[in-house]
């Protein structure tokens, strides 16, 4: 073989080495090309001045702010549309962050602190599914509390004037119901773990569980915040009568032209007692049916 190819071929071994290995670099991403760096500062969004306990996020409240990720709380947001509208379930300072919790309040019915208003109480009301919202009330929220007495708590009697005796009359109907608290605002909320309903829950031989609500006996503890007199009405009906919570709109308490939080004149009610319900509501009472019962022979 002449010198002349052999040096030709030498040459072709020596760029096909090249290109194998250029192939294999840009293969392996190291063609001269950086990977991703990973970004150091990201937009946050912080409050621009002080957001009450329960009032919906606006747009003069919050502003984005560039921080350092290392500054950063977790699951804080990036942009303003994610937190406008939304219900702050922890109270907000001026130049906080705006994350998850604050939306959230943290775990639900899980409480770590609770942060009392000045001159209020915090008292607790345990409800279950049916007299409490189906325990979804959160922290932040506003609720009535609605009081009812059964008869035997009202029993109505007569005096014999003869002997000063007295005869309870039974038939008559002494439940009575009334609104006697309004706009209590949330403070954190308890969530039990459900009783143990089972076997009760289980599906009879032949039919199938179509799904839907269940009613499992889920307790609630609602923790309230409240006057001392209104402490001693809840306590007086926690031992003595049923309560029930009933949930209120946020913006009930929010002034519109403002935006500043505001409490509304309480609304007024009759009370509900059986009669009321026959005068103010149409329910109609039984039909007294007099039976005539020939004299006997």
């Amino acid at each position: 073989m002449k010198r002349s190819n052999r040096l030709v071929l030498l040459i072709g071994v020596f760029l096909a080495i090249v290109a194998f290995v250029g192939i294999l670099m840009l293969m392996n991403g190291t063609g001269g090309t950086q990977e991703p760096q990973a970004p150091t500062e990201l937009p946050t969004v912080v409050a621009r001045a002080d957001i009450p306990l329960g009032t919906p996020i606006t747009a003069d409240q919050v502003r984005e702010e560039t921080l350092p990720v290392t500054a950063r709380d977790a699951g804080a947001f990036e942009d303003v549309s994610q937190v406008l509208g939304k219900i702050v379930r922890k109270p907000v300072t001026t130049g906080a962050q705006i994350t998850n919790d604050t939306l959230t309040g943290g775990t639900q019915g899980e409480i770590l602190d609770i942060q009392v208003p000045p001159t209020k109480r915090a008292i607790a009301i345990q409800v279950d599914q049916v007299t409490g919202v189906g325990t979804v009330i959160k922290t932040g929220d506003y609720v009535d509390m609605v009081l009812g007495f059964t008869g035997d708590r009202f029993p109505v009697i007569t005096i014999n004037p003869a002997d000063d005796s007295l005869t309870l009359v039974s038939g008559v109907n002494g439940t009575t119901v009334k609104a006697v608290i309004q706009g209590l605002q949330v403070l954190g909320t308890l969530l039990p773990p459900p009783q143990d309903t089972t076997a009760e829950n289980q599906p009879e031989d032949g039919e199938t569980d179509q799904g839907g609500t269940t009613l499992t006996g889920q307790q609630e503890v609602v923790i309230v915040a409240v006057d001392a007199q209104q402490s001693e009405v809840i306590k007086f009906a926690q031992i003595d009568g049923e309560i029930s919570l009933v949930l209120r709109s946020p913006q009930d308490f929010i002034d519109p032209a403002t935006n500043q939080q505001v409490t509304p004149i309480p609304d007024e009610t009759t009370g509900i007692i059986l009669k009321n319900l026959v005068n103010l509501y149409g329910v109609l009472p039984p039909e007294v049916i007099e039976a005539v019962i020939p004299e006997s022979q």
